[in-house]
């Protein structure tokens, strides 16, 4: 399993605004081009005072295949649409992990 993971660190005074765009919008849209099996957001509890809310938004992919696919061919355009309705309002991350 490939575990794809954006970390986004996002203002406090567009949190919940932004959480509910990911889940309403984001998630379904990346879900609906059928390459990742699964998907998760988790809320840093060991925050640093930065001013923002940090959060995990987790894709699981089945092969690594899989996942070079969505960054080749959806990726960029997500993270434009998050750009676009977010703007300067947070800063953002990848990792990639592999289950071992």
């Amino acid at each position: 399993m490939i575990l794809y993971n954006t970390t986004y660190s996002v203002a406090e005074d567009v949190a919940h605004d932004w959480l509910r765009w990911m889940k309403r919008f984001f998630l379904p849209a990346a879900m609906t081009t059928e390459l990742p099996v699964s998907h998760r957001v988790l809320k840093l509890l060991t925050e640093l005072e930065n001013g923002g809310i940090t959060y995990s938004v987790q894709l699981d992919f089945a092969t690594i295949v899989d996942y070079e696919l969505y960054l080749e061919k959806h990726a960029d355009v997500l993270r434009q649409r998050i750009q676009h309705r977010f703007g300067n309002q947070f800063i953002s991350f990848d990792t990639l992990l592999e289950e071992v």
